[in-house]
């Protein structure tokens, strides 16, 4: 059986040839399965296409795309599923943090009936920053996501080909691999599985770039403006209340002064959340915009070992 293993990359010149030997080492043990490897190069300021053309030229199997600017990783992974000819479709970074060996795990744990299998590492091995911020957005996204109950997702994971077809149909202009996973199917399991030292370069994922793959979620769930209704529900009732305290103080006591300052802290309280729900409305609005203008998931500027008819349009 054919396995496609599809591999976003970066800046990753020193881990990315390593990368591919490891997975040719590990097939070449595996009885019943053989790999191709799609690199897709997301614009990188160094020399990986370089070394994803030497790749290419050392192996058959090894398919690369060169993109024509830097679209983020979730749009290469979906350049790249555009490619696959397997069956089974891996998707895993590019840094060895997430480690070919464990592939056959995956594999084992889709037999037992999945369409979909996430890692979890045992042990994140990421700065206090990256695990921070990263705990921060897994608890929002649990709670504005459709999924199944305790399902975690990763970078590191497997599907079987009928899932990765449905998720190539996605034309919106932000891409999420995995919450289109979860619109797929709710087949899915975990196991856990080792994270490995960073042994080239350093993360490529700035703070920005966390909180743009965050936001993409919106695409995905109408809860904020459900959330935002009931903010406004919520705290129209309590200034009706607060008014009512008020003017019911003044009629019993009439000598009350009224505060100034309590006045404008509640103001700025609730001009605050307002601001913030228009922020919501606009992100909203800002999509509906790029996907009404068809902007383009990816381009492809070049690719290597890929046949001119199995070559597929722009998305």
């Amino acid at each position: 059986m054919l396995v496609s293993i599809v591999v976003p990359c970066y800046n990753s010149e020193g881990s990315v040839g390593e990368l591919v030997d490891l997975c040719e080492e590990e097939f070449d043990r595996l009885d019943g399965y053989e790999c191709e490897i799609i690199l897709v190069n997301d614009y990188s300021k160094d020399r990986t296409f370089e070394t994803i053309r030497m790749c290419a030229e050392k192996y058959s199997n090894v398919k690369g795309i060169n993109l024509a600017k830097n679209f983020g990783q979730h749009a290469a992974i979906m350049a790249g599923l555009h490619y696959v000819s397997g069956e089974l479709v891996v998707g895993m970074d590019d840094d060895l943090q997430n480690h070919p060996s464990q592939i056959l795990q995956f594999i084992e744990k889709l037999n037992e009936g999945y369409d979909v299998v996430f890692g979890v590492f045992k042990e994140r091995k990421f700065s206090w920053f990256k695990n921070l911020t990263g705990a921060v957005s897994r608890f929002f996204l649990w709670h504005l996501l459709e999924r199944p109950k305790d399902i975690q997702m990763s970078s590191f994971w497997l599907a079987r080909r009928f899932v990765i077809d449905k998720v190539k149909e996605y034309e919106g202009e932000q891409v999420f691999i995995q919450i289109l996973f979860f619109r797929t199917t709710h087949n899915i399991a975990n196991i856990e599985i080792d994270h490995y030292e960073r042994e080239y370069g350093k993360s490529n994922y700035t703070f920005g770039k966390g909180l743009k793959l965050f936001l993409s979620c919106i695409n995905f769930t109408a809860l904020p403006l459900r959330l935002s209704t009931l903010f406004g529900m919520a705290f129209s009732s309590i200034g009706l209340i607060g008014a009512l305290v008020v003017l019911i103080r003044k009629l019993l006591h009439p000598s009350i002064a009224m505060g100034w300052a309590s006045v404008m802290c509640a103001m700025l309280v609730f001009f605050g959340i307002m601001f913030f729900m228009v922020g919501i409305l606009g992100e909203y609005v800002g999509k509906i915009i790029l996907n009404v203008n068809k902007t383009p998931q990816f381009v492809v500027r070049e690719t290597l070992n890929i046949a001119e008819e199995k070559r597929e349009k722009d998305h």
